[in-house]
């Protein structure tokens, strides 16, 4: 029996309906998939990108899930932005105050420039919508402007509070050559004394202008990659005759080819500073460790001795300017009390830290720690308590270092 001459225009016509039906489909979800790109993956308004290039500031945007679209280069070398995101708590609190009640924000914060260390950035914020979606984040650098401030103040107290002591006792000793000056053996010996307070006086005043310089310095304003073989050999060399003198060794060891950002003669002075102090608070006829360790981006310089050994109850103050573990001591090898404010300062300028391990008669470790050159930066962490820290690698024949030069 033939079919019915309808069917067949029926089924025609419910074809091309499924069809169009397909199509339609077809054309809205792939509608809709744009649209969640366009979500997913927002683009920056037109010539925001070139605004933000063109800003001495640092500038930052981001979308609704705060997440950095833009970023100029000021913010990267601050250190605000890590991996696609802002690296500081407080800045994401004020992101997300702007987008909630969508009034600009400005605020004066003191941030954690480094992930080694303590280093402050002070900046003034500004944050505001940039259209519905995006919001834009803007921080001037005062840094320098509150360490000038802190320096300033810094040298006055440091000339009120140790200068007065060698000036006082230069003008007693001339005092005194002159009422002596029938007496040619009493005029010799205050002469001689009157040479080492005017060597004294000299090194106190070259390292406090030292001191107030790396305080008033922009970090790495002028970095360049620095090989911290040649600074550990530099350093051992400039102490080479003071340890031969008391019959210590120099020993230095560890990895070998470790790079850093920065300035090669003040690391030089840093490492330095760490052996001379080692050398004075070591026992005659005992050995200096200097080990250097390249691990996961973090080179350490470890310089460690056999000595007395800190106190732990004050081993949080070696590196306060003008503080001396044993006062008797520093007078009696000159030491001013400034060489581990110096560490303490010359390293953070490279965004490092220093940290102190020690244990009474046994001797300490004072470490070194710098962001590797061809590492990328890494957020920033708690770093831990002082005097807590142990090297990474030392050579096999060092254990730990002295205290306060």
């Amino acid at each position: 029996m033939d079919p019915a001459p309808w069917l067949v225009p029926a089924a025609l016509a419910f074809g091309l309906v499924v069809g169009v039906g397909v199509s339609v489909a077809i054309m809205a979800a792939h509608r809709r998939g744009r649209s969640a790109v366009a979500v997913v993956t927002p683009a920056v308004p037109d010539g925001v990108d070139e605004v933000i290039d063109s800003l001495e500031s640092a500038g930052v945007v981001l979308d609704s899930s705060n997440n950095v679209l833009s970023a100029s280069t000021a913010a990267l070398a601050f250190g605000l932005v890590w991996n696609n995101a802002l690296v500081h708590p407080e800045l994401v609190a004020i992101v997300d105050q702007v987008r909630r009640d969508g009034i600009p924000v400005s605020r004066e914060l003191h941030l954690i420039r480094s992930p080694f260390g303590d280093t402050q950035l002070h900046v003034q914020v500004r944050v505001a919508r940039l259209g519905t979606r995006f919001v834009l984040l803007l921080a001037e650098d005062r840094t320098e402007s509150y360490r000038l401030d802190e320096v300033r103040r810094d040298f006055v107290a440091n000339i009120s509070h140790e200068l007065k002591t060698p000036i006082g006792a230069i003008g007693l000793l001339a005092e005194a050559i002159e009422s002596a000056s029938d007496e040619p053996a009493e005029v010799k010996r205050f002469a001689k004394r009157l040479t080492i307070e005017a060597d004294r006086l000299g090194r106190l005043t070259h390292e406090i202008i030292e001191l107030s310089r790396l305080q008033a310095a922009e970090p790495l304003a002028s970095a360049e990659k620095v090989d911290i073989d040649s600074v550990v050999a530099q350093a051992v060399d400039r102490n080479r005759v003071a340890a031969e003198s008391h019959r210590i060794s120099l020993v230095s060891g560890g990895d070998a080819g470790a790079e850093v950002y920065g300035d090669e003669q003040l690391l030089v002075t840093a490492v330095h500073n760490l052996i001379a102090n080692a050398i004075q608070y070591s026992p005659d006829g005992f050995r200096v460790g200097i080990g250097v360790s390249n691990v996961d981006g973090v080179v350490e310089i470890a310089v460690t001795d056999q000595g007395v050994g800190i106190p732990e109850s004050e081993r949080d103050r070696v590196f306060e300017r003008f503080f001396r573990v044993d006062n008797a001591r520093s007078r009696h090898t000159g030491g001013t009390g400034l060489g581990l404010a110096i560490v303490k300062h010359a390293v953070q300028n490279h965004g490092g830290d220093v940290r102190v391990w020690s244990q009474q008669g046994s001797g300490s470790t004072f470490t070194i720690r710098l962001p590797e050159a061809s590492k990328a930066p890494v957020p920033p962490a708690p770093a831990p308590s002082a005097g807590l820290s142990t090297p990474a690698a030392l050579p096999a024949e060092s254990s730990k270092l002295g205290a306060t030069s």
